[in-house]
C-alpha cells in the first residue's frame, strides 16, 4: 500500500511540474492576438456569447451577421464578408 501511494504522489507531482511549465508567459507570447469576424460563420460553428444568443455552436444560418468566431487579429479584414462589429 506505501509504494502504491508514493507511486501516485511521484506521478502526481510530474504531471503538476508539467502543468505548470506550460502555464509560463514563454508559451503565453507565441499565442497571437484574437479579434471576433461577424459573417463569417458556419452554421453550428460559431464562438461563444455572441449578441444572438449565449452559446457556442448555436448558429443556426450560414455567414450570420450577428456571429462571430475568433480569428488572429487582422484576418477578418482579408475575409470576404468579414467585419469586426455585427451588422
Amino acid at each position: 500500500m506505501i509504494k502504491t501511494s508514493a507511486a501516485v504522489t511521484a506521478i502526481s507531482s510530474l504531471l503538476t511540474l508539467g502543468a505548470a511549465a506550460f502555464a509560463t508567459p514563454a508559451f503565453a507570447a507565441d499565442k497571437p492576438e484574437m479579434e471576433k469576424c461577424y459573417g463569417v460563420v458556419k452554421a453550428g460553428k460559431n464562438d461563444c456569447a455572441g449578441p444572438a444568443h449565449a452559446c457556442a455552436g448555436q448558429a443556426t444560418t450560414d455567414s450570420g451577421a450577428k456571429e462571430f468566431v475568433a480569428l488572429p487579429k487582422g484576418t477578418c479584414a482579408r475575409l470576404s464578408g468579414g467585419s469586426l462589429a455585427p451588422k
